[in-house]
C-alpha cells in the first residue's frame, strides 16, 4: 500500500460494519417416533439423512431474522430387513442480527454462510437432545462448512443467470 492509497482511505473512510447477534432462539421444533415402541426392539443400525435450508427476512432497517432448518431422518432396518423411519426430527434455530453499515456484496456472505455458522452449534445440540430423550442414542451431527455450501450456492446461481448448465 502506498502513500496515495492511505490518503484515499483517509479522505473517503468506508464505515466499519457492525455486526451483532440480538438474539438466539428456537422458532419450531418436532420430534417424531412413528414406529415405536417396535422401533426399540430392532438392533440398531440407522441410515441418518439430513437437510439444512436458511432464510432471512429484513425486520427492520439493519435487523434481519436468519432461519436455519434442519431436518434429519433416520431409518432402520426392521425384522424384513425394510427400512423404517425410526424418528424424524425437524427444528427452525433462528437468530435475530443487526448488520449496519456491511461492505458492498458482503451483506449475502454474512446472512447466508456467518450467521448459520453462528446458529449451527445450537441447532446441533437440540437435536442431540431430542433424539436422546426420544429414547434413541445420542447423535451428534458433523460440523458443516457453510462458507462452501454458500460458494457453490453463488456458483450454481451465477451458472443459472448465464445459461451454463452443469454436468450431473
Amino acid at each position: 500500500m502506498n502513500n496515495d492509497d492511505l490518503q484515499d482511505q483517509a479522505a473517503n473512510p468506508m464505515p466499519a460494519t457492525q455486526f451483532i447477534i440480538e438474539k438466539i432462539y428456537l422458532k419450531d421444533v418436532s420430534f417424531e417416533s412413528p414406529k415405536s415402541p417396535l422401533v426399540f426392539k430392532s438392533q440398531w443400525k440407522p441410515e441418518i439423512h439430513l437437510e439444512l435450508n436458511n432464510s432471512s427476512q429484513i425486520i427492520q432497517d439493519d435487523l434481519y431474522e436468519v432461519v436455519l432448518s434442519i431436518t434429519v431422518t433416520a431409518k432402520n432396518p426392521d425384522a424384513d430387513k425394510a427400512l423404517q423411519v425410526a424418528f424424524v426430527v425437524e427444528l427452525k434455530q433462528a437468530g435475530l442480527f443487526v448488520i449496519k453499515s456491511p461492505q458492498p456484496n458482503q451483506l449475502p456472505l454474512l446472512i447466508g454462510s456467518y450467521c448459520p455458522t453462528i446458529l449451527y452449534p445450537y441447532a446441533r445440540e437440540a437435536v442431540s437432545y431430542l433424539v436422546s430423550q426420544g429414547g434413541f442414542p445420542q447423535l451428534l451431527l458433523a460440523p458443516v462448512n457453510f462458507d462452501a455450501l454458500f460458494a457453490d450456492a453463488m456458483r450454481a446461481k451465477q451458472q443459472e443467470q448465464s445459461g451454463v448448465s452443469t454436468p450431473a
